[in-house]
């Protein structure tokens, strides 16, 4: 079909498509008629053949349009040309051209209706324009009318009005630029309100009207002072950012976040943020530093602006210390305050912005929030971290540049006192353990307390050495909870009161510091006179000495009772006061003062008091002090607890020396020292005492070093007579010491879990062997201090020597008991009122009378049976006599004591008893006893030699001899 298109197209023809868009030639447009269509349709048609033709047409007369037939055939002439040849192609070209135009005709033919139905539309449409050339020409009159009907001045009104409109425009852009221009006063008026947001937005909204309006040439002058005016704004910001560490204002912090937030910058502003609360700590400490140096400075040439921190500290003055340590605290609280007032801010509003951000829809705008938010959180957590070590190394330089050594043991306290509440700070802070400071204070404090603590023992053992074991008349509920270095176990947390008052127990609640002191005042505040001066109300009315606990202040002499011409050691006349700890004992209450009392004055005994001495309650002292420091510095509250024990250790050896070695004692054999008490004491003396009396130097350095820490065993005063019958042998001071011991062992039982719960866990056990092996064994010093007095109150020799001259082989039952017997009981009643008399002075607890009456019986019952192995002869009357003295005996002392059972009754009627014993029997009855060690082979041997003749025969007598001997030999 293209193939016929393009040949119609050489032959001068258009298809009726294309020919209706050029209406010029539709007038030359040449149909053919009806007579070459018939003719075209008479003609003889083979469509095949037809096709076949068409197809034979060389492809050139398909090409282009400029295609040129007529050359192209003349071109392909031969250079010799053949008539028959010519016109076979002419006929040839004849029939192609007429299988082409009827193919053309019938193709006319099929499309005529449409033909002719468009040559109609045409036709229309030829009708339309003409209407139309017609409605233009009339326009184009009327509207000659109409320009020819205006005049001249209705359009000059029109051009007029629309130039008012152009110069209302400008007027208002001049007047904008005018505000523009004036800006800057309104600016500079906002920041001096520190309305940072509004000037910030104020200035944004000036450049982007600035943008506006740029094409005019003053704009671009103004946008640069705009420029220069926001970094001013962004300047002072900044500075505005710094104020908040050190006194944070929620007001002042909002702004400064909000205008941060107009810039875009809140991640630059906690950078920033981070960097001045750096800054601050630093200037910070060093002014506070830096005035109390200038202040106390002796040079004022020094210029000690220039020197560094680390070096300013080493001038600080000892009497400024302490007020600059708590200055120095105050203010890196308040600085750590605003960190946390800072925190508490984000979290708070941070919070808030995100809930109003959610109820948007803009999700790309909430997700760059929580990024922000993300990143400001992340940042505040880290920098707690950061900013309390700061704080720490600062503290800890200031610490380093002054030796602690220096101070007086309470100036020492109050030290770590502050230290304790900065670590508690730290602690609620960030969560730190404060490991910078702690390993800092604990190496100065182990220190200070080993010098302390020696410069102690020798104190208590010159107490101990100068002690007349004087009653202290305390109320009789007396408590060690009264005593002022107790008070830190009772007293309720303040702002005044330092962390070594504070109270063991806490409330479910637990208020942190920044919680307490966040609306104001400050953790660190020392109040006017911070050493507390109140009244101990412990002494019972009619004592003789006031104990007010002054530091520096108390009496110079402790011991002013002696006379004037007593052997009083130089070191207790110089001054008392010791010049390292400002610590003054108790003063004694002398034994003249206390003899001139009334009667009527001691009601203590009638009362449960208790029983303790000065030197004691000053042992009670030291202990409250070392828990002071232990409860302060947990760190060190093993070598605080060891030293404590070593207290305790020596109190209890001196006791035993003064009042209880006795090389006799044990040859006895009624084990009135036990195992673990020896042991006790033998721990004690080995790692405790100094038993080297030679000034000669050590050997070698080790040896210097644990003598160093050993004590020289102590000595009892030459006032102290223990030798006199009338006093009972020094009962009174004996008892006093005695239960002095009880009681400081027991204020160490109630002492224990406090001690236990500071203890390391790993150090426990020497606590629990402590408690287990030597408080717990003081009691048991009184059977052998005890059993001295019982051994001289009575003379039991004398009734030996009674006994020894009684006649025991009597033929007849006497009725009437011996005389020795009497003589005995006399004993026991003049025992009884010397015990009285000293009760006088003393109150003689239950247990201690006890043991007393125990031993005194004791003792008599086995000299009761010594007596009756020293008889040559007796008889079976005599055995009874011997029963009728012994239940007379018994029935007397009955009256005199309640102590039930009486104390080895069986031991003296069984003795009696085995006189009756058969051989065997007997034998038995040796085997048994002698292995028990309960009589001597003098009293075995003596029974079996006394029963010979009246029921055992030698024979029999030499075979329990042989027994006894049998016995007694592995022990040789």
């Amino acid at each position: 079909m293209q193939k016929i298109k393009s040949l119609m197209t050489r032959q001068g023809l258009k298809s009726p498509p294309e020919s209706l868009s050029d209406f010029g030639a539709l007038e030359n447009l040449r149909v053919p008629g009806k007579e070459e269509f018939r003719e075209l349709r008479e003609q003889p048609s083979d469509p095949q053949a037809e096709q076949e033709l068409i197809n034979s047409i060389e492809q050139v007369y398909f090409s282009v349009d400029s295609f040129d037939i007529v050359k192209y055939e003349l071109e392909k002439l031969p250079p010799v040309l053949n008539l028959q040849e010519l016109e076979e192609y002419r006929d040839k070209l004849k029939q192609q051209q007429a299988a082409v135009s009827k193919k053309v005709a019938d193709l006319i033919l099929e499309k005529q209706p449409a033909y002719v139905k468009e040559l109609e539309r045409v036709t229309s449409l030829q009708t339309g324009l003409q209407l139309a050339a017609v409605i233009c020409t009339n326009g184009r009159r009327h509207l000659n009318i109409a320009k020819e009907g205006f005049t001249q001045a209705s359009l000059g009104l029109l051009a007029n009005q629309r130039k008012r409109q152009l110069l209302i425009g400008l007027l208002k852009s001049l007047r904008t630029i005018k505000t523009l221009q004036r800006t800057d006063v309104r600016l500079s008026e906002l920041l001096e309100e520190e309305d940072y947001p509004g000037a910030i937005q104020l200035c944004l909204e000036c450049q982007k009207a600035a943008s506006t309006f740029k094409h005019y040439s003053c704009i671009s002058e103004l946008n640069s002072k705009l420029q220069d005016t926001l970094e001013q704004i962004e300047e002072q910001l900044d500075v505005a950012l710094s104020k908040i560490c050190k006194n944070f204002d929620i007001n002042h912090y909002t702004k400064v976040q909000q205008a941060y937030r107009l810039l875009g910058k809140t991640q630059t502003a906690m950078d920033q943020l981070h960097m001045h609360f750096t800054q601050a700590i630093h200037n910070t400490v060093f002014q506070v530093v830096l005035g109390y140096v200038e202040l106390c400075a002796e040079n004022t040439d020094t210029k000690f602006q220039k020197l560094q921190y680390k070096d300013l500290c080493t001038h600080v003055t000892p009497d400024s210390y302490i007020p600059c340590l708590a200055d120095l605290c105050k203010a890196l609280w308040e600085v750590m305050l605003s960190y946390y007032r800072t925190m508490e801010w984000h979290e708070k509003y941070d919070n808030e912005d995100d809930s109003s951000a959610s109820e948007g829809n803009n999700m790309v705008d909430t997700e760059e929030t929580n990024f922000h938010r993300g990143y400001v959180k992340k940042k505040l957590e880290h920098g707690l971290t950061r900013i309390w070590q700061d704080v720490q190394l600062k503290v800890k330089t200031y610490l380093l540049g002054t030796d602690l050594s220096i101070f007086k043991y309470d100036d020492f306290i109050f030290v770590l006192d502050i230290i304790s509440r900065l670590m508690q700070v730290g602690e609620e802070f960030c969560g730190s353990k404060s490991e910078v400071l702690q390993e800092s204070i604990r190496k100065q404090s182990v220190n200070y307390f080993k010098n302390y603590h020696r410069t102690r023992l020798d104190e208590l053992r010159m107490f101990l050495e100068n002690e007349t074991w004087e009653l202290c008349p305390v109320k009789s509920n007396f408590s060690i909870l009264q005593l002022h270095e107790f008070k830190f176990m009772e007293q309720s947390r303040s702002p005044s009161v330092s962390p070594s008052k504070q109270p063991v127990t806490t409330s479910s609640k637990t208020v942190t510091l920044f919680e307490q002191y966040c609306s104001g005042g400050n953790p660190f505040e020392i109040p006017a006179n911070h050493k507390d001066e109140e009244t101990e109300d412990v002494l019972a009315s009619n004592g003789v000495c006031e104990m007010q606990y002054e530091s520096d202040e108390q009496e110079k002499s402790a011991y002013q009772e002696y006379d004037s011409d007593s052997d009083v050691p130089e070191e207790l006349k110089r001054d008392f006061v010791d010049e390292q700890t400002g610590d003054a004992p108790v003063k004694s209450v002398s034994r003249e003062t206390l003899k001139s009392r009334k009667k009527s004055d001691y009601s203590l005994n009638k009362v449960n008091a208790p029983i303790l001495t000065n030197t004691t309650l000053n042992v009670i002292r030291l202990v409250g002090k070392y828990m002071q420091m232990m409860n302060i510095l947990k760190p060190i509250a093993f070598d605080v607890i060891h030293f404590m024990s070593q207290l305790f250790d020596y109190y209890l050896y001196a006791i035993y020396t003064f009042f209880g070695r006795n090389d006799s004692l044990e040859s006895t054999g009624l084990g009135l020292s036990s195992s673990r008490l020896r042991t006790t004491l033998n721990r004690i003396q080995e790692s405790l005492i100094d038993l080297e009396v030679s000034a000669d130097p050590p050997a070698t350095l080790t040896a210097a070093e644990e003598r160093k820490e050993k004590v020289p065993s102590p000595h009892l005063s030459h006032l102290v007579v223990l030798t006199s019958g009338d006093t009972l042998y020094g009962l009174a001071e004996r008892v006093i010491a005695t239960e002095s011991l009880v009681f400081l062992a027991e204020q160490f039982e109630f002492l224990q879990p406090h001690l236990d719960a500071v203890m390391p866990a790993v150090k426990k056990p020497f606590l629990q062997q402590f408690y287990s092996q030597t408080v717990s064994t003081a009691s048991e010093l009184r059977k052998p201090i005890y059993w001295i007095v019982a051994g001289k109150a009575i003379d039991y020799e004398q009734m030996l020597l009674l006994m020894a001259n009684v006649k025991w082989d009597v033929k007849e039952i006497m009725s009437q008991h011996n005389i020795y017997v009497d003589a005995l009981l006399k004993e026991f009643e003049q025992f009884n009122r010397r015990l009285n008399e000293v009760s006088k002075r003393v109150r003689i607890p239950l247990p201690v009378s006890n043991i007393l009456w125990e031993h005194c019986i004791r003792l008599a019952n086995r000299t009761i049976v010594e007596g009756y192995a020293n008889v040559k002869k007796c008889s079976n009357e005599g055995r009874a006599l011997m029963q009728l003295d012994f239940q007379q005996f018994l029935m007397k002392l009955e009256k005199l004591t309640d102590i039930r059972p009486i104390p080895d009754k069986e031991f003296v009627e069984t003795y009696i008893k085995a006189y009756y014993l058969t051989e065997n029997d007997m034998e038995r009855w040796i085997k048994e006893h002698r292995v028990r060690m309960e009589y001597s082979t003098k009293q075995l041997t003596n029974l079996v030699n006394v029963c010979l003749g009246s029921h055992i025969n030698k024979k029999a007598r030499q075979k329990l001899l042989a027994a006894i001997d049998d016995i007694d030999r592995p022990k040789r």
